[in-house]
């Protein structure tokens, strides 16, 4: 196998160590999502395992000696010769130069959406803890109490009976 398959198998299994899969099976939340999550994972594994596997092993050199004998020495060496004569074509990798800015400009975008979204769950988990704490005295709240915390209701509601409109 070239060095260049080798390097490959290499990266394969750096970017498998490299990933966080149970930190981000916890993220999920949908049954489905974990289905999909799993799926994926399997199929990486399933991909790494191949490289390191098939990808990753040197050919077996070929016993030409074995081959003259059974075969006949003219034939095998013009197999030989055209055996010699391949050249494989370097891989030159053109695509993740292209992408690689568009996905890095990607996780910038994903690192801000995951700050907003961190600092709305923390606003909405204080409006349910205000709403379970008015749920609980709900029944036992006088009108100065509720007022007390929302004022521009009050100043609403004065407004409307300083302007004698009843609501009607």
């Amino acid at each position: 196998m070239s060095g260049s398959g080798k390097k490959v198998a290499d990266l394969a299994v750096k970017a498998g160590k490299a990933i966080d899969w149970d930190g981000m099976a916890k993220m999920l939340v949908s049954e489905e999502a974990r289905k999909e999550f799993a799926t994926l994972r399997r199929t990486f594994e399933d991909v790494n395992n191949q490289l390191q596997t098939k990808f990753s092993q040197e050919p077996k050199p070929i016993d030409w000696e074995y081959y003259r004998k059974g075969i006949g020495a003219k034939v095998v060496d013009m197999y030989k010769e055209a055996y010699d004569s391949i050249e494989i074509p370097k891989y030159v990798d053109t695509v993740t130069p292209e992408y690689k800015p568009k996905f890095d400009a990607l996780l910038v975008e994903l690192k801000e959406a995951e700050q907003m979204s961190l600092k709305e769950s923390e606003r909405i988990e204080k409006e349910i803890a205000e709403l379970r704490e008015m749920k609980k005295k709900i029944s036992t709240m006088t009108a100065d109490e509720y007022f007390a915390k929302h004022p521009e209701l009050k100043q609403k509601f004065d407004d409307e009976i300083r302007n004698d409109n009843w609501g009607y």
